[in-house]
């Protein structure tokens, strides 16, 4: 088993590391990059002119990766290292020494002139160097040597485990990003950690500027005011997440920074509380109540139509599910949605209740139990007729066991082996997937979201999600091979004779 996990694991990074390469390679070099500012609400307000169009422009895509720019001031800072007659002008003789300057700096940087007359420079990133700075940076390990303020040179460099008068028992930090490196509270997972965190990058034009694993973890809606009691001893009403502090240089600090945190205490950055859940966690709700709800349905009919094969309930059965499955999703969504929001009175929105009412998760639930109910159900059955004409069910007979003792205690364990394998893989499809019926109920959720990232041409947030995606997906193959040998422990997971 151990050895079996080992190897998975092993082939399981080599299978995310091709798929997200794959990804990103497609991505940053197929997709035309200009795509990314059709929805820069900036874009049209900030590129009045011609220069500051050019500008804009650049700053973008040196931020996402694909160049390196040297603005005017920039390059004439660094030439003047080498040339300290150089001038913002752009006279011939700056356009001399600033070719003479990049060609020193090696990489293929390229002169080019703004209409005013000045010159910038640009070079263009190779897709195998942009790898390995996605790759490189993916995992950042935090440390008490991580912030480099030269601003602050007598920054306390430590960790250690701390009765913190803001957030209780805590591993914390100086030096380090984090203010708090592992706390707990009474939300899910209860036990957190800032010490490995993953860098998935910026997302950029939508949810701008904002790290790409932040607006997925991160709540929604208003900000939210509650009480919260600062490391001063002060509690005071503010949407501020006292978890979230992280370094932030004193110079920086403004009278609330000192009044809220203390003054000298350099970590004040924080993010904000919000009134709705975050994207995952609202697909996570609706996908677990949805999954739990297809094998409800999905396995007691299953069962039933094996039991009582080629009668009239099997063959009915069989004609309905077969029906369901022919049907598209999109016709089921709307059929079911308009049954629940007439006849039971369940919002056919999320916005409408919104996350603090459980209703609003009903009927997305319910659709997506229903959408998976049917290949559950089909499965199901076939496992149970192949499973019927077994020794053990004939040697079963024999002894004078009922069909429906038979049933409960041989056949309903042995065909839920291959069924229980399939479990994580439906959660993770739950969440991933579900971009029909998130669209309809304008749910908030993770569905939609590399939709709307490829639409928008939000590049860092499609290769963020399917680096996302991969994961969960083979974790969940992993997990479902782990369960099977739990259900039954004849199974041995072996990399011998294809077991």
């Amino acid at each position: 088993m151990k050895k079996y996990i080992f190897n998975r694991i092993l082939r399981s990074l080599v299978s995310i590391f091709l798929v997200t390469t794959l990804t990103y390679a497609i991505v940053f070099t197929l997709v035309p990059r200009k795509l990314i500012f059709k929805q820069d609400p900036n874009y049209t307000k900030i590129a009045v002119t011609p220069d500051k169009k050019a500008d804009y422009e650049n700053t973008i895509y040196e931020r996402m990766g694909y160049i390196d720019y040297l603005s005017t001031k920039e390059l004439v800072a660094a030439t003047k290292k080498v040339d300290s007659k150089v001038t913002n002008e752009g006279s011939a003789s700056d356009k001399k020494a600033y070719q003479a300057y990049l060609k020193s700096a090696g990489g293929n940087w390229k002169l080019q002139k703004f209409e005013s007359g000045q010159y910038y420079a640009t070079r263009e990133i190779p897709i195998y160097e942009r790898l390995w700075s996605f790759y490189s940076n993916l995992i950042v390990i935090d440390h008490p040597w991580k912030i480099q303020d030269a601003s602050n040179p007598n920054l306390k460099r430590y960790v250690r485990f701390e009765n913190d008068p803001a957030v209780g028992p805590a591993l914390v930090g100086s030096g380090t990003k984090h203010k708090y490196l592992i706390y707990f509270n009474g939300k899910f997972p209860f036990i957190h950690q800032n010490i490995v965190t993953f860098n998935l990058g910026t997302s950029y034009p939508t949810f701008a500027n904002i790290p790409v694993l932040q607006v997925i973890t991160q709540g929604q809606g208003k900000t939210l005011a509650q009480e919260v009691k600062f490391p001063t001893g002060q509690t005071k009403v503010s949407s501020i997440d006292i978890y979230s502090r992280t370094y932030k240089s004193p110079k920086q600090a403004d009278a609330r920074d000192i009044s809220n945190f203390g003054k000298g205490d350099a970590y004040t950055a924080t993010q904000n509380n919000y009134s709705e859940p975050s994207m995952i966690s609202n697909s996570l709700k609706a996908g677990l109540i949805g999954v739990l709800l297809s094998y409800i349905i999905g396995l007691p009919v299953g069962l039933l139509m094996a039991r009582y094969k080629d009668g009239i309930f099997d063959r009915f059965s069989t004609a309905t599910v077969t029906f369901m499955l022919a049907m598209p999703s999109i016709a089921s969504i709307y059929v079911i949605r308009f049954i629940g929001s007439k006849l039971f009175g369940l919002p056919d929105t999320f916005p409408l209740l919104g996350a603090s009412d459980p209703r609003s998760y009903a009927l997305p639930a319910i659709i997506l139990g229903v959408l998976g109910a049917p290949g559950i159900a089909i499965w199901f059955r076939r496992y149970i007729v192949d499973l019927q004409g077994s020794d053990f069910v004939r040697f079963a007979r024999a002894k004078g066991l009922s069909e429906s003792e038979i049933s409960r205690h041989h056949l309903f364990k042995n065909a839920m082996v291959p069924i229980v394998n399939g479990i994580p893989g439906a959660i993770v499809a739950t969440i991933a997937g579900a971009t029909l019926t998130e669209k309809v109920f304008a749910f908030p959720g993770m569905g939609k979201m590399l939709i709307d990232a490829i639409a928008a041409a939000n590049n860092a947030m499609v290769v963020g999600l399917v680096f996302i995606f991969a994961v969960l997906a083979i974790f969940a193959l992993l997990v479902g091979d782990i369960l099977m040998t739990v259900l039954d422990p004849r199974i041995k997971l072996s990399t011998k004779g294809g077991k």
